[in-house]
């Protein structure tokens, strides 16, 4: 009897890819979610080292929602790497001007810290409406169960 393992060569050919619609959802159980999907964690050949994960398209990203006072409360900072150059964006500034860099460092928060993480964030392609140029690719709809609260 022998083990599967899979391989560097297998993985790239057997990538599926998912369209996720963001329309209603809270921001951080899509987050997760997708997190899950491109790490490879829902298919069977997971494997911790390899990046075994699948593409995800996520559309709307504008309708997604944040719950609770998120959108007055949370802060995005990064830094110009200049002296003083600390800059603060509420996420409500965010959602209005960048939507997609909302989903997009939800999720990247929830990846590994390493190489590997940076591999399955390129995975990631979020859009702020409807429309994305990935049809060639004929992606699946990919449903979330929403949490009844």
């Amino acid at each position: 009897m022998s083990t599967y393992f899979p391989s560097g060569k297998d993985l790239a050919g057997k990538r599926k890819w998912y369209v996720v619609d963001a329309t209603g959802q809270t921001v951080g159980h899509l987050a997760s979610e997708i997190a899950s999907i491109l790490t490879g964690k829902r298919s069977p050949q997971w494997t911790p080292f390899l990046d075994t994960g699948d593409h995800v398209v996520v559309i709307n990203a504008r309708k997604a929602v944040l719950k609770g006072n998120k959108v007055e409360q949370k802060v995005y900072r990064h830094h110009t790497r200049y002296p003083g150059g600390l800059r603060e964006t509420t996420a409500r500034d965010m959602i209005a001007k960048k939507p997609e860099r909302v989903i997009e460092l939800a999720i990247k928060g929830m990846l590994p810290k390493n190489k590997l993480g940076k591999t399955m964030a390129k995975k990631l392609k979020v859009y702020a409406d409807a429309e994305h140029p990935h049809s060639a690719q004929r992606p699946e709809a990919y449903n979330l169960t929403q949490k009844a609260s």
